[in-house]
């Protein structure tokens, strides 16, 4: 479905875009409409889909690396479906092209953004081609919303069944570990 929108929508979108926090009544004032007007149309683009906003941090100003991932699988839904919990995981694309896959990691440490990368997915058969490649600059804040504290489980979210005090890259400090196990030997969480 795609949303419509009319010229007031625009300009709500494009003043929110601007400023998250602008007020209604300012948007009001530009638009010449009553301000429960203004919350009226803002209610029903929120619910439509076409108003959304995001909450995070930015990695790239915190000091993080960010890494994109391009690759080729036979199982594109089961690698995203295996980094959906995963706290380094940014996002994922299903995308057209010589790759169909498109993933955004970050880390405090470039080594265990390329232990994920080789860990999880190299090591998959069903991945045939990777490009791995660190974010350098951004042109628009790139905003990840993440939970600095996870929630603790013994099982990894991955679903991979090494332990991280099992594992080779973990044992030489090459990488973190995970957050969410408690193997985890960063500061970030």
């Amino acid at each position: 479905m795609t949303v419509r929108l009319d010229d007031k929508d625009k300009i709500i979108v494009s003043m929110y875009s601007a400023d998250p926090n602008v007020s209604q009544e300012s948007i009001a004032k530009v638009l010449k409409l009553s301000q429960p007007s203004v919350a009226a149309r803002v209610a029903r683009l929120r619910q439509d889909g076409a108003l959304e906003s995001t909450v995070g941090i930015n990695p790239l100003k915190m000091g993080l690396y960010l890494a994109k991932v391009d690759l080729s699988s036979t199982r594109p839904d089961s690698i995203l479906k295996m980094f959906v919990g995963c706290p380094y995981f940014a996002n994922g694309f299903s995308v057209s092209g010589r790759h169909n896959l498109c993933l955004f990691f970050f880390s405090e440490s470039v080594t265990t953004l390329e232990a994920i990368v080789n860990g999880h997915i190299r090591s998959d058969p069903s991945v045939k081609d990777v490009d791995f490649d660190i974010v350098i600059s951004s042109v628009k804040d790139f905003i990840i919303p993440v939970t600095l504290k996870p929630e603790k489980s013994r099982r990894p979210p991955c679903g991979i069944e090494l332990r991280c005090k099992d594992c080779r890259s973990f044992k030489g400090k090459m990488c973190m570990g995970c957050p969410v196990t408690g193997e985890y030997q960063g500061t970030f969480y």
